[in-house]
């Protein structure tokens, strides 16, 4: 019997398991909180056919010693789309979503418009389910839409998307990447073994990805928010256009901000690869909601209105979210990921009423804030969100128009499951200390 080591017990090891199981493998779960110790999981190296290293786990010792013993390493995505291509009797097409921000939105939204135009669609990957847990429950789908992180980009080999993009580029994960550079060049794995009959949407607005075009080996798609009919899909004077057919009037979508229109481009870029037709993307693009945790409206207790935007993982996430709400009581911080707070800080400057510092980076922000010159009597440095709503239920007048942004800039793992959670928790508390 063939031996695997999955490294980590997270949704995606899981999965990875539960896939390695049905093909007939023995397993050795290594992780340091619920299986075997990643130091103690060196004894196990002797023997091992293929090592599954799951996203969120740090390339350490264990990793190591698995390379230098030639055993290979791969992660669930590759795992998965291997036992898709060797398993399955029907090979979904797969349309593979990275970027730094609008990554789950253009994700949720894809999938929900292909179950509109009457598609057996569903997402996986960084959302929802793992890509693994996805193919088990799953026969027979037409499309599989997957969410990839940086981190589920690392370890790919032979995985191809029928359809990939990159949203856009922005600095993150600095405390897992050496530079910007390398965290940009691994998200461009997504069109790995891309060929001429595949399709890779570029987002003419960025000069990162523009740098990096001979990185693409699929059919290079163009979109641009900008008025230049020298791409594919672009804007003018609020029509969205594919070539000089009007496809939308940008007026009538339900996702509102400039940032949408990005996400937009690309769900229409995806459609039109399909051959959706127009009267199709404006029915769904014309109705369809926003999603949990992105800029969400959920609560009100009189005139103060509550936004979960737990999704703002990034400085540019939160930087769309306070331009949406200006004037607002900002709720920010969390885990550190080493980077650079200067465009935010600036913006809290010019719009934001207060700020709540909350998670291990607080201290930071603090400082930063007050070397800035914002008031120091318009900064809570109080931790933790229960903290934050109480402080805010004790000097907030209903009657007076307030928003309070839950748009912390960073990740949730500091005091916090995942992104999710932290939204989660924020609307039980509000719903708790304000719905008294």
């Amino acid at each position: 019997m063939k031996r695997a080591i999955v490294f980590g017990a997270g949704v995606s090891g899981l999965g990875a398991c539960k896939l390695l199981e049905k093909i007939g493998y023995e397993i050795i779960l290594v992780d340091d909180k619920k299986g075997i110790s990643s130091q103690d999981g060196i004894k196990y190296l002797d023997n091992i056919d293929l090592f599954i290293k799951s996203p969120g786990v740090p390339y350490n010792d264990l990793v190591v010693e698995a390379k230098k013993k030639g055993i290979e390493i791969i992660d669930e995505i590759e795992l998965s789309y291997r036992y898709m291509i060797k398993y399955m009797d029907k090979k979904s097409k797969i349309i593979a979503i990275t970027g730094t921000n609008g990554k789950t939105t253009t994700t949720t939204k894809v999938t929900e418009l292909l179950q509109y135009a009457g598609y057996k669609s569903k997402y996986a990957g960084n959302i929802g389910v793992s890509f693994a847990e996805l193919l088990l429950e799953n026969k027979d789908l037409d499309y599989i839409v997957l969410e990839l992180s940086s981190y589920q980009l690392e370890n790919l080999k032979t995985f191809k998307a029928d359809i990939s993009l990159v949203i856009n580029l922005a600095p993150d994960h600095l405390s897992r990447y050496k530079s910007v550079e390398e965290y940009y060049d691994t998200k461009f794995n997504i069109g790995k073994n891309q060929t001429s009959e595949d399709y890779f949407i570029v987002n003419g607005d960025s000069e990162e990805i523009l740098k990096r075009k001979e990185l693409i080996t699929g059919n290079k798609i163009f979109i641009t928010k900008k008025n230049n009919n020298n791409c594919d899909f672009y804007i003018k004077n609020d029509i969205l256009y594919k070539g000089n057919d009007e496809i939308l009037s940008c007026s009538k979508l339900t996702l509102k901000g400039e940032h949408n229109k990005e996400n937009v481009l690309f769900i229409v870029a995806i459609a039109k690869i399909l051959k959706i037709s127009d009267e199709k993307i404006r029915e769904f693009l014309y109705t369809t909601g926003n999603i949990e945790h992105r800029m969400e409206e959920f609560f009100n207790c009189g005139k103060i209105k509550f936004v979960n935007d737990s999704k703002g993982t990034n400085i540019d996430s939160t930087k769309f979210a306070v331009e949406a709400f200006k004037d607002c009581i900002l709720i920010c911080g969390g885990f550190d990921k080493k980077l650079d707070w200067t465009p935010l800080i600036e913006l809290i400057k010019s719009s934001v009423k207060e700020v709540y510092l909350i998670g291990d980076i607080a201290d930071q922000l603090n400082e930063l804030l007050l070397l800035s010159g914002y008031s120091k009597d318009k900064i809570y440095l109080l931790r933790d969100l229960r903290s934050c709503l109480l402080n805010m239920k004790e000097r907030f007048d209903k009657n007076i128009e307030e928003t309070v942004l839950l748009s912390p800039a960073t990740s949730s793992f500091d005091q916090f499951k995942s992104f999710e959670h932290r939204g989660e928790v924020f609307k039980e508390l509000v719903r708790e200390i304000f719905g008294r």
